[in-house]
């Protein structure tokens, strides 16, 4: 389906790159996909009730999710068909009777004030379900190159799986260097500060080494002064032996 959006004084058809545009539009819209048998059989009452949307003073909208995935993501569309009820930009999903006359009366006796809005984060106009109607944008893109690849020009599951994989290692280190580049860039490195965290390591590293050469005299000298007193003491001694026996031998003599 193209980009335009195809209306008519009854029913809106939405499509993604015109969703925010039109949807000020919208009171009610639902999601369908054309295989599906649930919406085929909602399709003649989803018809017959924008016959109405004139006399309701509403504009009624459907989606074709195989065509928007985008608009698949936004909306969360879990199930199908999925009927939303919007009212000055707030959602309310609607879960009664599908036919025509259950539809009329959800808008005439206001029973949509009774149904609590989808919260603000889960909102299809939010910034957040924007965001992840983009993945799901590019999800379906992937999926059908995947297809393309395997049916048209031959490759085996295993080949595509393998160049999805190649392509997602180079695209993270590529966005990992402009990160980093965007770093560097934004928040340079300071060159003063560099030199001078250098300069106080190199400082440091030599108080360091003198306060060890200083321990190392220290010893040194202390094991000195030990050897010293240990000398001393060794001749003191000899001394006192050599005393003592040349008074051992006078005594000798004398007896």
């Amino acid at each position: 389906m193209d980009d335009r959006v195809v209306s008519n004084s009854t029913h809106i058809i939405l499509t993604f790159h015109l969703f925010r545009s039109q949807l000020i539009r919208v009171s009610f819209d639902h999601s369908y996909a054309p295989w599906c048998p649930a919406c085929k059989s909602l399709k003649p009452q989803w018809d017959q009730f924008s016959s109405w949307s004139d006399d309701l003073g509403i504009k009624i909208a459907s989606i074709d999710v195989t065509a928007n995935p985008g608009l698949s993501g936004r909306f969360m569309v879990t199930a199908l068909p999925t009927i939303y009820h919007v009212k000055e930009g707030t959602f309310r999903q609607y879960r009664g009777a599908r036919d025509t006359e259950s539809f009329v009366s959800f808008v005439e006796e206001k029973k949509w004030e009774k149904v609590d809005p989808i919260p603000k984060w889960k909102s299809p106009n939010s910034l957040q379900m924007s965001i992840v109607s983009y993945f799901f944008k590019i999800s379906m893109a992937l999926r059908t190159v995947h297809n393309r690849l395997v049916e048209d020009y031959g490759v085996p599951y295993w080949g595509s799986y393998v160049l999805f994989a190649f392509a997602t290692i180079l695209l993270g280190a590529l966005l990992g260097l402009l990160i980093v580049c965007f770093i560097d860039l934004v928040f340079p490195a300071k060159t003063a500060d560099l030199v001078v965290d250098l300069d106080s390591r190199k400082s440091s590293i030599v108080d360091k080494d003198k306060d060890d050469t200083s321990g190392d005299i220290i010893e040194d000298e202390t094991e000195n002064e030990q050897s010293e007193v240990r000398r001393r003491k060794h001749e003191s001694n000899e001394q006192q032996e050599s005393k003592e026996n040349k008074m051992t031998n006078e005594s000798k003599k004398e007896t």
